[in-house]
């Protein structure tokens, strides 16, 4: 935990802004002066009550989300100076609340007879899950892997999330009474036009599964950062990776280079095609995983593998130059460089052809089609998270979850109509 002192002198930094822009620049309005002045007050269970009753992940939260691109980055202090700490407080605090065994409120529930299905465990989905849940709906979560939780469990490693955090939401959700059930997947066990037939309302958080990459050649060795963080987190490390190239320049990157590491790579490398002032990952993710011993190559793309007999022994690159943020090759830059591996972190988009395959609308981006309300075009049947938004962070997904239940229980409790 943080030094006391350290802690004081944060949160007396904060102004206590009375238009909390902290608050508006965090995705799901978190109270940030109000919890900061119970800080202040030295009354760190008020603090805790705050975060929690507006946010079941809020430690979780401290720990993996871009602070300084949301609440910290919305700080009137950051203007002229460093920005108020958030991030760092609100972790204090929470781990106060686990050192002293202090419990979330417990929840009184008034039973609804409406049925909602949740597809996809994870945050946007626990979200939604857990909002309905203490409105008194009968909520079952379907997922498609055999353990819970979407990418907290599969996407992100353990040294930066401990999945006892994960597991501690999942079980709070089943003592109050939400339902899952593992390997049911969207468009295989699971269809809308059924599932509709047995529920009042369906939540789709399933999230965006398939990797973005292109063509290197005829070779093995060459992974997508799903399948590659997934072994990882399975315990199912992968074997002779040899130097590894990571393609990328985000978070995921950033994990997957050092997940490498720890999976017995010889060396890992991030090859990015732009600078570092324009890298999409959070400084303190790249500090981490050159503390690592990750190699960062910025101005680089990689054009192809080269190797034989399917293995890989070197990728040709090409240099780049960045012109108004956006990379282009310097004509004769060509080089090699050293690879036995490569691991392609560049993102990922939602299933098109599932969406297809259910009668789902997408928009020109990929993404599912939602209105204002994470209404979708079939009836009683919403959407959120990376399904519906490029680039989600975890925040933004429980924000998404957050605001679809908010119209779920809307639709129920006044009688409106999903059109």
């Amino acid at each position: 935990m943080d030094n006391i002192e350290d802690i004081r002198k944060q949160a007396n930094y904060c102004l206590n802004c009375k238009n909390k822009p902290c608050s508006n620049g965090c995705p799901i309005n978190t109270k940030i002066p109000e919890f900061i002045e119970k800080v202040k007050e030295e009354k760190i269970e008020e603090a805790y009550e705050i975060l929690s009753e507006n946010n079941i992940f809020s430690y979780i939260c401290s720990l993996i989300c871009p602070q300084e691109q949301q609440c910290e980055g919305s700080c009137i202090r950051g203007i002229k100076q460093k920005p108020t700490q958030i991030g760092k407080l609100e972790k204090f605090v929470n781990e106060w609340a686990i050192d002293n065994k202090v419990e979330r409120k417990k929840i009184e529930i008034k039973e609804k007879d409406k049925k909602v299905a949740i597809i996809g465990s994870g945050p946007a989905g626990l979200e939604c899950a857990y909002e309905l849940r203490k409105e008194g709906f009968q909520v079952t979560v379907f997922e498609k892997e055999k353990v819970l939780g979407g990418i907290l469990t599969y996407g992100i490693p353990d040294f930066r999330l401990d999945k006892r955090y994960v597991k501690e939401i999942i079980d709070s959700l089943k003592k109050l009474g939400v339902k899952f059930e593992t390997e049911n997947e969207l468009g295989d066990k699971l269809h809308l036009s059924e599932l509709k037939q047995k529920y009042d309302a369906i939540f789709l958080g399933i999230g965006a599964e398939v990797p973005s990459k292109y063509d290197l050649g005829n070779f093995d060795n060459i992974y997508d950062s799903d399948y590659f963080l997934k072994s990882y987190n399975n315990n199912k490390f992968i074997n002779n990776l040899g130097d590894v190239v990571v393609i990328g320049g985000g978070n995921v990157a950033m994990d997957c280079s050092r997940a490498a590491l720890k999976m017995g790579a010889t060396s890992s490398s991030i090859l990015y095609r732009r600078d570092e002032k324009h890298m999409p990952a959070r400084n303190i993710e790249l500090e981490e995983a050159i503390n690592d011993g990750v190699k960062k190559v910025f101005t680089t793309r990689v054009i192809e593998a080269k190797g034989k007999d399917r293995k890989i022994e070197s990728v040709k690159c090409i240099k780049t130059e960045v012109i108004d943020g956006k990379a282009k090759d310097i004509p004769n830059s060509e080089f090699e460089y050293k690879a036995n591996t490569v691991v392609f972190a560049i993102g990922l988009k939602p299933n098109q052809e599932l969406l297809l395959k259910e009668n789902l609308k997408y928009n020109e981006n990929g993404l599912i089609e939602i209105d204002e309300n994470c209404r979708t075009n079939i009836e009683n049947v919403y959407a959120g998270g990376d399904l519906s938004e490029s680039k989600a962070t975890v925040c933004r997904a429980i924000a998404g979850g957050k605001r679809a239940a908010a119209s779920i229980i809307k639709t129920f409790e006044k009688g409106e109509k999903n059109v």
